[in-house]
């Protein structure tokens, strides 16, 4: 189907889908660029292109040779590399739309319960807690930075972890296929350029690996005794047992509620 045709050039039905799904994913791009460490670089990448046009424009010959010595492959492989985070974390949400689940099943996460109410035991007795509960993306990097465990899913055992003078209780414990697999296990740490001053180490530790999985991540203060839960580069803070559960319940299948304490 044709709308117009200007000249040589026609207009149609299948231009129209074209531009809006190139629109669609510019606007996207921008939206997780956002208020991240790849703004600045974007920019910095448009007043080159920007140079580059200009270039052309008026016969630069030096600037204008420059530029395009650099050739494609360098710039994309620039790109890729100024990028790494940004495109993970881009095909990590890719994965967890909707159209990505068609061919990823959910998995059912008997353990939420064990988790929720030993984040607000360890909340009422004044110890921190980083609690990495693994989806899709694999965590083998991180999970080799703490000590093995390979055990059941437990209050008891993972107030335990968390209760100083643990070796393990100011690093994350990680659950992966209802197991805790590792405890003690070092997250990297945010470099969110906006972040509060407030926020503490544990809560960058937290965004920064959601930032680079897909993995949701239990955080407990230790100087608040506040509640938080880190995902997808956002987190939630000051969470009682109800929105705790809530919170989890958007990534993963929840086994019937139970009462806990608030």
């Amino acid at each position: 189907m044709e709308f117009f045709k200007i000249g040589f050039l026609s207009f149609g039905i299948v231009d129209l889908i074209d531009i809006a799904v190139v629109a669609f994913v510019f606007y996207k791009l921008l939206m997780m660029l956002r208020g991240t460490r790849g703004a600045p670089m974007l920019m910095g990448l448009g007043i080159i292109l920007m140079a580059s046009i200009v270039a052309q424009l008026f016969q630069v010959k030096a600037l204008n040779w420059i530029i395009s010595s650099i050739g494609r492959p360098v710039w994309l492989i620039a790109l890729v590399i100024l990028f790494q985070p940004e495109l993970r974390r881009m095909l990590t949400r890719l994965g967890q739309s909707r159209f990505g689940k068609i061919f990823v099943k959910e998995k059912s996460f008997k353990e939420l319960e064990e988790v929720i109410k030993a984040a607000f035991d360890l909340s009422k007795r004044g110890y921190g807690a980083l609690i990495v509960l693994a989806r899709e993306t694999g965590l083998q990097g991180i999970l080799e930075t703490g000590t093995k465990v390979h055990t059941e899913v437990s209050v008891p055992l993972l107030v335990t972890l968390f209760t100083p003078p643990s070796p393990t209780h100011d690093g994350a414990v990680v659950i992966q296929d209802g197991m805790i697999e590792a405890a003690g296990c070092v997250l990297p740490l945010s470099q969110a350029p906006k972040l509060d001053a407030s926020v503490g180490m544990r809560h960058r530790a937290a965004l920064g690996l959601s930032e680079e999985s897909d993995a949701v991540v239990v955080v407990v203060s230790e100087e608040t005794g506040a509640v938080s839960t880190a995902m997808e580069g956002r987190i939630a803070t000051h969470l009682d047992t109800s929105s705790l559960r809530d919170e989890l319940s958007k990534r993963f299948t929840t086994p019937p509620q139970q009462e806990a304490e608030t």
